[in-house]
C-alpha cells in the first residue's frame, strides 16, 4: 500500500482529498502547515506528498525546496495542489522542484491518476 503524505490548511479540502485517497487504497498522512509537512515527510518518508502551496508557517514552495533538496526525500514526488493557477503559478512550481502542478478544484480523477502516473513512472 502507497503512503500519501497531504499538507493542506483548509479541514474541508484535507478530508476530501483524505477520503478520495484512502478510497483508491493508499494510506493518508495529514500536515496542516508546511513546517509539519517538512517534518513528517522526513519521519514517515512517504511514497508521495501533495502540497498546497499558501500555508501558515511555510509555503508549499518552500517546502518542495526542502524536500527536494534533502537526500533522504529527494526522490519523493511532489505534487502542487493550489487554487493559484496563472501558468506563471505553474511554471515557478516546476522550478522549485515539483513534479506536478494539480489546479483546484480538481477533477478527483486528474488528482488520482497524477499520483499513479508518478508512483508508476
Amino acid at each position: 500500500m502507497r503512503t500519501v503524505l497531504i499538507a493542506e490548511d483548509s479541514s474541508s479540502q484535507r478530508e476530501m482529498m483524505k477520503d478520495l485517497l484512502q478510497s483508491s487504497g493508499m494510506t493518508v498522512n495529514i500536515a496542516t502547515d508546511g513546517e509539519q509537512a517538512v517534518d513528517m515527510a522526513l519521519l514517515i518518508l512517504p511514497d508521495i506528498v501533495i502540497l498546497d502551496v499558501v500555508m501558515p508557517k511555510m509555503n508549499g514552495y518552500e517546502v518542495c525546496r526542502k524536500l527536494k533538496s534533502d537526500p533522504k526525500t529527494q526522490n519523493v514526488p511532489v505534487i502542487l495542489c493550489s487554487s493559484k493557477s496563472e501558468d506563471f503559478d505553474r511554471h515557478w512550481g516546476m522550478k522549485q522542484g515539483a513534479d506536478a502542478y494539480v489546479c483546484k478544484p480538481f477533477d478527483p480523477y486528474e488528482l488520482v491518476s497524477t499520483i499513479k502516473q508518478l508512483l508508476n513512472g
